[in-house]
């Protein structure tokens, strides 16, 4: 994962959970990671619902329509999630592959979606900590490769 780490967020309508994912990845990473989602199926629209939950978090997704899975937004990503809808697209070799079950929101009220949008956000929020902590360690590795090769110590203390 050399460079600014990418997410894909892959369910079959593109129209919710992996819509919130996408959403709260933006929000809580802003351009440090490069955020992705769609599905293979996707719907005309974002589900109401899922929008009026993120807006109770700050997050609005009035402008985000579903999109449709292709090969290249797997290649161009580091890891892939899905998010328990049974969507998955072909494996390609080297991309951490993560499927989170998760409630569909389709069809339910407001009060029924807030649970599966928190637990959602926790699963970002770990995932963020996780990538920041990666990505880090690939920094001090190649500082220390660029170190060694240039035949300089590490005086640090």
């Amino acid at each position: 994962m050399a460079g600014k780490p990418s997410v894909l967020f892959v369910c079959v309508h593109n129209a919710g959970r992996s819509q919130m994912a996408a959403g709260y990845l933006t929000h809580l990473a802003g351009d440090a990671i490069e955020v992705r989602s769609a599905g293979s199926a996707p719907a005309n629209s974002i589900n109401p619902i899922v929008v009026e939950a993120m807006r109770e978090e700050g997050i609005d997704l009035t402008e985000q329509k579903p999109k449709i899975l292709t090969t290249d937004a797997v290649q161009a990503s580091d890891v892939v999630i899905t998010m328990g809808c049974g969507d998955a697209s072909d494996r390609i070799p080297g991309k951490r592959y993560l499927d989170w079950q998760l409630d569909d929101p389709a069809g339910k009220d407001l009060d029924t979606v807030r649970p599966i949008r928190d637990e959602i956000r926790r699963r970002i929020e770990n995932l963020v900590t996780e990538l920041r902590s990666s990505q880090k360690q690939e920094t001090k590795t190649t500082d220390d490769e660029v170190k060694a090769a240039h035949g300089v110590e590490d005086t640090e203390t």
